[in-house]
């Protein structure tokens, strides 16, 4: 049995259409691509337009320096030696004398002849010990301290202020047996100071220490005690 087609189920019919309809699709694909690639893949950062500002340099106007030529260079001055020609015929006299001047016989010449004499001012050495030691009047320092003692004046200034105190002095017995160089070691006060040094040069003389036979100088240190009573 022969089947027949229903003419309104056959897709021969709708060819045309599917067509049409597949070209309206595919213009409407590339329509979109079209778009999409156009808005997306545009960079923002290229499209705006940055406007660069250019500094414009100043360049300095030079001026080129005339050069001057170099001054022509000075005559040399020729010198010109003057040469005088003496005939051959004068006569130079060549005989030089010595005793010009007149020498006479009463002037002589005086030497004189210094004579240096050196004199050595040789200081005797002070000792302080020695092998038979200064005595005072027979005795030994005990006893010039009771003569310093009993002559000693104690200055008004001193007494009225209440000054007191030890005064250490240092003197020298001479061969001759006096006493020099009388120094404070250690003073108290300018009047005391004073004091002792006059009492202790007002003393007699000493019989002088010897050293191996002879006189010599001998070296003293004592303390003068000034007390109030």
């Amino acid at each position: 049995m022969e089947l027949k087609k229903n003419p309104k189920v056959n897709l021969e019919n709708w060819k045309t259409i599917f067509v049409e309809v597949g070209l309206v699709l595919a213009l409407g694909v590339i329509l979109a691509a079209f778009e999409w690639t156009s808005s997306d893949g545009i960079n923002t950062d290229f499209a705006q337009s940055q406007e660069v500002v250019v500094e414009e340099e100043m360049m300095p106007i030079t001026q080129q320096e005339e050069v001057k030529p170099p001054p022509p260079p000075e005559p040399v001055k020729q010198v010109i030696e003057m040469i005088n020609i003496v005939d051959d015929d004068v006569d130079i006299s060549d005989d030089l004398d010595l005793f010009e001047n007149e020498f006479s016989e009463d002037v002589s010449v005086k030497i004189v002849e210094f004579s240096y004499e050196e004199k050595e001012a040789e200081e005797e050495e002070i000792f302080v010990i020695v092998e038979h030691m200064p005595s005072f009047q027979g005795g030994d320092l005990n006893k010039f301290r009771d003569f310093v003692n009993k002559n000693l004046k104690y200055p008004e200034i001193a007494a009225e202020n209440g000054i007191q105190g030890r005064v250490i002095l240092s003197f020298v017995v001479e061969a001759n047996g006096t006493l020099s160089n009388v120094k404070v070691l250690r003073g108290v006060d300018p009047a005391i100071d004073k004091e002792a040094i006059r009492v202790v040069e007002s003393s007699p003389k000493w019989s002088p220490g010897q050293q191996r036979g002879k006189p010599v100088r001998v070296s003293f240190n004592m303390p003068i005690i000034f007390v109030l009573q």
